[in-house]
């Protein structure tokens, strides 16, 4: 049976953005009603608010980075935007979510180009624990 590839992977992630990593905590990310996933889709207006992020784990002593960022804007073709910065909270108690957290950068909604008449966003959520 053929190993399913990592979305992280393939979108190039991992290895242009993050060194390969394991996984320590889980992460759940919506906007509004819809459930983001490593490698999904969402349109422009899908994701003008800013999301709802919750942070695993069992401690409320252990505190988390968030770094949302596009790391091939505005395009995979042409990226000379890349690591484009949407969104940066720190010290996010375990158990909780992005809203406990101190907010350095405000969630910023960007359009940064028009790929084949679509718009094109790609949004990717790292938690970091120092």
């Amino acid at each position: 049976m053929p190993r399913e590839r990592d979305p992280l992977v393939g979108g190039r992630v991992i290895g242009d953005v993050l060194d390969s990593f394991t996984k320590s905590i889980n992460l759940s990310v919506s906007y509004d009603e819809t459930e983001v996933s490593n490698g999904c889709d969402l349109k422009p207006s899908q994701v003008v608010n800013q999301p709802r992020v919750g942070i695993g784990g069992d401690d409320l002593r252990a505190f988390h980075t968030l770094v949302m960022v596009d790391p091939d804007a505005p395009s995979p073709s042409d990226p000379n935007l890349r690591e484009y910065l949407h969104w940066l909270v720190t010290d996010i108690p375990g158990t909780t979510g992005a809203q406990f957290g101190e907010f350095y950068i405000s969630y910023v909604f960007l359009i940064l180009g028009v790929i084949d008449k679509h718009y094109c966003i790609c949004i990717r959520t790292i938690i970091v624990e120092f």
